[in-house]
Formats: structure tokens, sequence, C-alpha cells
């Protein structure tokens, strides 16, 4: 039986890229997203150009319903051996003007889905050894202080929970990577209300560029992909200073300079 690959957000973007990608690698694929009309011109190109079997789930993940038969697929497809957690909204805005309706919709694709679905596949891959599960974040997650608060609390908890993530499932020999792409010309942003005319051009990579690196990094064994970063050394360097704080974070004393001693 052939592995198969379940995408989110599949119908354009990064998603309908890792699809194009995974399908040349001979993956057989489960794609989701709303537009069903867009979901079954991509499978039928898929299926006629690498010659793998492509179904197609079109899906709400924002609505409980939607999203649960998408989790029943990833429990009950012996199949799928990997994951792309891919769907995402972005925007929201300044918290003084935000929809908190809105916010809530955002929480819940960028966040509960990603955990619900990740969730779902979780027990196979354990039980198997092998497998992956690849969450799409953003480098907001690292730029909290200059983004929308909310859309980059999202992603600063799928970098969190994929770090937690790929510890658990790598002791049983299954992989978590989570990807931080820069501005990456897609419809998102568009969608969010937002143009990329604004931005310079130095800034904005190619979707195909985005995927490749980022396969290209699942393939290296990295867990932490940042395609537009020159020098991994540079986040190397972050995350020890971070792992260096871990023994001084919780203490059963106040720091001096609070003034409480005695």
């Amino acid at each position: 039986m052939s592995d198969t690959a379940l995408i989110t957000g599949a119908s354009s973007g990064i998603g309908a890229t890792y699809a194009d990608r995974l399908a040349r690698r001979g993956l057989n694929l489960v794609l989701v997203a709303r537009d069903r009309a867009r979901l079954e011109a991509l499978a039928a190109r898929l299926r006629q150009a690498a010659g793998v079997a492509v179904e197609v789930l079109p899906a709400d993940l924002g609505k409980p319903e939607e999203l649960a038969r998408v989790e029943r697929t990833l429990r009950d497809d012996e199949s799928i051996t990997m994951l792309i957690n891919n769907a995402g909204i972005a925007g929201g805005g300044a918290a003084a003007i935000a929809d908190p309706a809105a916010l809530e919709g955002m929480i819940r694709l960028n966040v509960l889905a990603v955990v619900r679905l990740a969730t779902a596949i979780a027990p196979r891959l354990v039980r198997l050894g092998r497998g992956t599960v690849v969450n799409i974040g953003s480098v907001t997650a690292l730029m909290a202080d200059v983004f929308d608060p909310v859309y980059a609390a999202t992603k600063a908890f799928v970098l969190a929970y994929s770090q937690g993530l790929e510890v658990e499932l790598g002791k049983a020999g299954a992989r978590a990577q989570v990807v931080l792409p820069g501005v990456t010309r897609t419809d998102i942003w568009e969608k969010s209300g937002r143009g990329l005319d604004s931005l310079p051009p130095g800034m904005i990579m190619e979707v195909g560029e985005l995927v490749d690196a980022a396969l290209a990094g699942l393939d290296q064994g990295e867990r932490i992909t940042i395609p537009s970063l020159p020098d991994t050394g540079e986040w190397q360097a972050y995350d020890a200073q971070r792992r260096a704080l871990h023994p001084r974070l919780s203490l059963n004393r106040a720091a001096p300079r609070y003034g409480l001693a005695g």
C-alpha cells in the first residue's frame, strides 16, 4: 500500500504546491480545502501528470463538524503517513479595533485545527514508528512585536506546539517539522485585505521556492525550517540561548532586582 499525504489548504498557494511536489515524489494525496471545484481541477491535473491516486475532501476546518470529518479520515485511513497542516488565515488587525468573532475564527483555524488534525494522526505514526507531520507556521512567531497580535500569537503557538510534538514523535521514530515562511506570494494577502505592492520585492519569496526549500529542509533532517534565513547558525544560537535559560526560569525565590530579600 503506497503512502498517502493529507494536505490542508490544498486548493492554492503553499498547499497546492506541496500537492504538486509530493505527487512528483510518488505519494498519493488527500486534498482538503473549501473550494471543491479548485480541488477537483488540481486533482485531475496531478493524476494525469504524476500517476498517483488523489482524493478530494472539501471541508471548512473552521466548522467543528467538517473538521471532525477530516479527523476521521486521518484516524481511519491507514495509508496516511504524512500530514501537511497548511490551512490558515492572516490579518486580524490591532486589538483595539479587531472583530472578536473574526479573531475567534482565526484561532480555530490556525491553532485548534492544527492540534486536532495532528492529534488524529499521531497515534498511527507512533505505532508505525515512522511518518511526518509538517506544520506551516510563520516568521511572525518570532516577530510578535511588529505584527497583528493574534495572528502572530497563533503562529507562535504553532512553533511551540511543533517543538513539543517533534520530541514526542521523535521518540517513536516519526517526525514533526515546522516551517516558518516569510512573506510568500500567495493569495492569503489579498484575502486578509492587504496586497504585496507596498513591500520591497526583496522580501517576497515565490511559493515554489518556499515549498522546495521546506522539503529540502525536511530531507536534511531539520525540525525547524526558516527558508529565507541565510545562516542556520543564527537560529541555532538563538535556540541554544533559549534552552540555556531553562534552569533559571522556575526558582523558589524572586530575582534580587525586585528587592524582596529577607
